[in-house]
């Protein structure tokens, strides 16, 4: 995903993103233990799309964003 179309998202669409991504690294990770990953360069591209989410988040202001995750997810287990 391309750093423009991350900008033109709201900060709870960038969330949801970065949860739905932080998911699909742990998927590709899985497959990786167990050799079924087919292209490992996904593995980076997935940690630089977080990392991209992340800088938006930090450009807005936005505190914490690492903690808030974790926070909602939990909040959404119990």
């Amino acid at each position: 995903m391309k750093i423009t179309d991350l900008r033109e998202l709201k900060t709870d669409e960038l969330h949801a993103e970065l949860d739905r991504l932080r998911r699909h690294l742990f998927d590709l990770r899985s497959q990786s233990v167990t050799e079924k990953l087919g292209d490992p360069t996904q593995l980076t591209k997935t940690k630089r799309d977080i990392a991209r989410v992340f800088t938006v988040l930090r450009e807005r202001g936005e505190r914490d964003a690492d903690a808030r995750q974790y926070h909602s997810e939990s909040v959404r287990r119990a």
